[in-house]
């Protein structure tokens, strides 16, 4: 007989494979609902600062970074932002990783499950806003990822990135400023390859870490915290530092 908690994992994986499929298949970014660590009602942050208007002095100012990193930016930074184009958690942290590789199988279900959550909530706030990315505001100004669509406001890889990086720094103290780190250099490739205004960015930290100190609150994710810090057990990476 299936208990509720292995009908609760079955529907996370299938959910989080689903929005792998949805968003490589159109190359639209989606995301499913899922309650699995907050509550609908804990999901919602109707007080988030709006972006800036249209042609005040911050989003000009904002443009104005994007435009200077459309022209001197490499190709090898835009490869960078291309290998990190699903946001997952090894093309973050895999070379940083204090897990054993591959990564096990237990640990890349937790973070699949705090993805998929994190996910739906910056696209309910994409939707509220519904900021143009850069490229739209500015024709001129180009990205340089095979593909990219959905508003922009917050960035969702800030988001990710920053609230696998808190779950790392909880896990492994001592590396906090590594993964923090880590987390800022992948959110502005999203600047650096034209997809993103340092307000989404900056956005998309602050909404990572009300998140985080919502599931920090949650039974279930202290749960799912705890198991990870077993997978923990051995790790070279980790016995290294």
């Amino acid at each position: 007989m299936i208990t509720m908690r292995q009908f609760r994992f079955f529907i996370i994986a299938a959910a989080a494979l689903c929005l792998a499929c949805s968003s490589n298949a159109a190359g639209k970014w989606t995301a499913p609902r899922t309650v699995y660590y907050l509550t609908e009602q804990q999901q919602q942050f109707p007080g988030f600062k709006a972006p800036p208007a249209m042609n005040s002095k911050e989003e000009l100012a904002d443009l104005a970074v994007v435009r200077d990193w459309n022209r001197k930016r490499t190709e090898g930074q835009c490869a960078e932002a291309r290998a990190q184009a699903q946001a997952e958690y090894e093309e973050f942290f895999g070379d940083l990783s204090p897990f054993p590789s591959p990564l096990p199988a237990g640990a890349a279900v937790v973070f699949r499950r705090v993805k998929a959550e994190s996910d739906w909530i910056d696209l309910k706030l994409k939707d509220r806003f519904n900021r143009p990315r850069p490229f739209l505001r500015e024709p001129g100004l180009k990205h340089c990822l095979e593909s990219i669509d959905g508003p922009s406001y917050p960035s969702g890889h800030a988001v990710i990135s920053r609230v696998y990086a808190l779950i790392l720094s909880d896990l492994v103290p001592q590396r906090r400023a590594e993964f923090l780190a880590r987390a800022d250099e992948a959110a502005l490739y999203r600047v650096i390859s034209g997809v993103h205004y340092p307000s989404d960015i900056e956005a998309g930290k602050k909404l990572a870490d009300a998140i985080y100190a919502k599931l920090l609150k949650s039974r279930v994710f202290g749960a799912d915290m705890s198991a990870l810090k077993g997978y923990l057990s051995g790790s070279p990476a980790l016995a290294a530092k």
